[in-house]
């Protein structure tokens, strides 16, 4: 049951947030849904431009509308996350989307400003949420590359004037997060003091915080043990932290990398151990079932687990 964003955000604001979660492929839309179903937990299905390259949009939206079938049960919405204008205003026609992301963060502010405030005019004709972002994450992430000297912390004093202006109806900040699998490299962790500040600034505005996979350590291990050759380095966010920026205004949390990690370990393991075969349906399975399995947990660190049924009336 598709939900709006809106509605998501304004029953889970200080008290729980909601997985948005990167797919590619049927497997983790499976597993997506699945989890969702299994956990009664709301949940955003996100759609990238690389993934809607990769499988084409139609197919990944069609993919979505059958796994809503397959699972009546399951209360999200699909987003199209770090789109451009072009891909922006494509996802706000194709009437497969109740949520958008443009990402003008790149822009200087006035530029971010007259981007946004575009999209955010055209999306509300059709009645689409709108997520904008102010201020620069680094790190690697499908076609998205930022050095760690670009990125730059979200300026709590632009934040008020920004959202007044571009009418967004949500902001995705950059608090000390990064995309991919190498995370704080410079400072450690959320820089809460900031998120503070934003939440002062923005009360009970709906706050994003890309770049919220984990990036589990024993993952890690276990692929370079199956012939990976993941950095040691490899870091995300700690649990603890998640938890603790929920309180902070923090609706929305991006997941890609964990999942990108968990395909690669299934796989490797997997035809380590079964050289012979090749059957790409069997190690799918298992992939699904493992997504599954973690995306279940990630509801119960997130406080979303039991929540889906506060939008089914």
């Amino acid at each position: 049951m598709p939900v709006l964003p809106k509605e998501l955000f304004k029953k889970c604001y200080g008290r729980y947030a909601i997985a948005a979660v990167n797919v590619f492929t049927m497997e983790q839309v499976q597993g997506l849904f699945h989890a969702g179903e299994t956990a009664n937990a709301p949940f955003l299905v996100q759609i990238t431009p690389a993934a809607r390259d990769y499988a084409h949009s139609i197919m990944l939206e069609a993919i979505v509308h059958a796994a809503s079938k397959i699972y009546p049960k399951a209360v999200y919405a699909v987003h199209l996350d770090h789109g451009n204008e072009e891909h922006a205003k494509d996802a706000i026609t194709s009437g497969g989307y109740q949520s958008i992301m443009i990402d003008a963060s790149h822009e200087a502010f006035e530029d971010n400003v007259k981007i946004t405030k575009r999209i955010v005019e055209k999306a509300h004709e059709h009645e689409i949420f709108v997520e904008a972002e102010l201020g620069v994450l680094s790190g690697v992430e499908d076609n998205l590359s930022i050095d760690e000297k670009h990125a730059k912390y979200t300026n709590p004093s632009e934040v008020e004037r920004f959202v007044q202006l571009t009418k967004c109806d949500s902001l995705a900040v950059a608090v000390g997060t990064s995309h991919g699998a190498y995370k704080f490299s410079g400072v450690q962790g959320i820089q809460f003091d900031i998120l503070e500040e934003i939440q002062r600034r923005l009360p009970n505005f709906p706050i994003v915080l890309h770049g919220g996979s984990a990036v589990n350590e024993e993952e890690v291990q276990r692929i370079n043990r199956a012939g990976g050759q993941l950095l040691k380095n490899a870091t995300g966010v700690p649990p603890q932290e998640i938890a603790r920026a929920i309180k902070y205004g923090v609706c929305k949390i991006n997941i890609a990398t964990d999942t990108r990690l968990l395909w690669t370990r299934v796989h490797r393991e997997f035809f380590r151990d079964h050289a012979p075969l090749f059957d790409p349906v069997i190690p799918g399975k298992e992939y699904i079932r493992a997504y599954s399995d973690f995306m279940v947990q990630k509801f119960e660190l997130f406080g979303a687990t039991n929540k889906a049924s506060e939008f089914i009336n």
